[in-house]
């Protein structure tokens, strides 16, 4: 039974990660043709609708001062910010280049998680860490020609993305996820709304567009939900490195769609921050086996 949760977990889990490279390509297809807020919210009102359809199904509304708690405040902006970043890098960066930086985000939630939430890290997490912003610098490429605009902007929705997602840890469980979702949404759409103007104005939308980003909206809510039921079930340490798996999808695509070649720094790099994360997910799985072994030796005495 543990193994066939595991194998479940591990397939939700590649299903989000095609789906989420798949949404971030037909974005980029379309970033030639429509500016960053008009992206954010032409996409954001097609996914707003389809969240709402799901919440008001489930019931998983909650009253609206709900969303002034700070945690819920913060997660939003930092879930607005990522968005931001992240289509007006794509634009301008290989989508490899894009989703290689982005591979170092479970090492910037383990930091985050160390200096804010005060989780315990031992010195070969730190070290791990450490070596994988290390490869975050190898695929920026060392120089004035790496250190791009665009290859930055990506390195700061990492760590938008990683304060989002510690701030989901300090949400109570009586909030429901999707209306969590549902908010962050609407409001991520309306800041969309609002960048449009200073961003260049709306621009016509031609069918291919708007089936592009269409598309895009489903695959996103379509990740969304498989990666949670990816989190459920199964061991975290044996699923969650497949979350590198997205990486492959990202090269493919740059490669047979945007004729993309991953060039030398860009491999290195990633071969430095995948083998980083794996080595960080093995150590957080000890660590997790070695306190359910204290519990069960304690349990007895209690």
């Amino acid at each position: 039974m543990h193994s066939s949760a595991n194998f479940r977990g591990i397939v939700f889990m590649c299903l989000a990660m095609v789906s989420f490279a798949c949404n971030d390509a037909l974005v980029k297809s379309v970033t030639g043709a429509m500016n960053t807020g008009q992206i954010m919210f032409v996409r954001g009102l097609l996914t707003t609708v389809m969240v709402l359809v799901i919440a008001v199904h489930f019931r998983a509304f909650r009253p609206i001062r709900t969303i002034l708690r700070p945690a819920i405040i913060l997660r939003i902006v930092m879930e607005a910010l990522a968005s931001i970043t992240y289509i007006s890098a794509l634009g301008q960066l290989p989508l490899a280049n894009a989703s290689a930086i982005m591979q170092a985000l479970p090492l910037a939630v383990t930091l985050g998680a160390a200096l804010f939430l005060r989780e315990p890290v031992g010195w070969r997490r730190w070290a791990a860490i450490a070596i994988g912003f290390v490869g975050v610098l190898i695929v920026l490429r060392p120089g004035p020609e790496g250190f791009t605009t665009a290859a930055l902007t990506v390195v700061a929705c990492v760590f938008c993305t990683a304060t989002r997602d510690l701030c989901t840890r300090r949400i109570g469980s009586d909030v429901p996820s999707l209306f969590i979702t549902v908010t962050t949404a609407l409001i991520t759409t309306l800041v969309g709304a609002v960048l449009i103007v200073p961003f260049g104005g709306w621009q016509p939308m031609s069918a291919t567009s708007l089936t592009h980003i269409a598309i895009a909206s489903i695959l996103l809510m379509f990740g969304y939900q498989t990666i949670v039921l990816a989190m459920r079930d199964g061991d975290i340490s044996v699923i969650a490195p497949f979350r590198y798996t997205s990486l492959l999808w990202s090269v493919a695509i740059g490669i047979f769609f945007f004729s993309e070649t991953p060039d030398s720094w860009m491999l290195a790099g990633v071969a430095v921050i995948v083998g980083s994360g794996l080595y960080t997910f093995y150590r957080e799985s000890l660590r997790g086996r070695k306190a359910v072994a204290q519990r069960s030796l304690a349990g007895p005495l209690e």
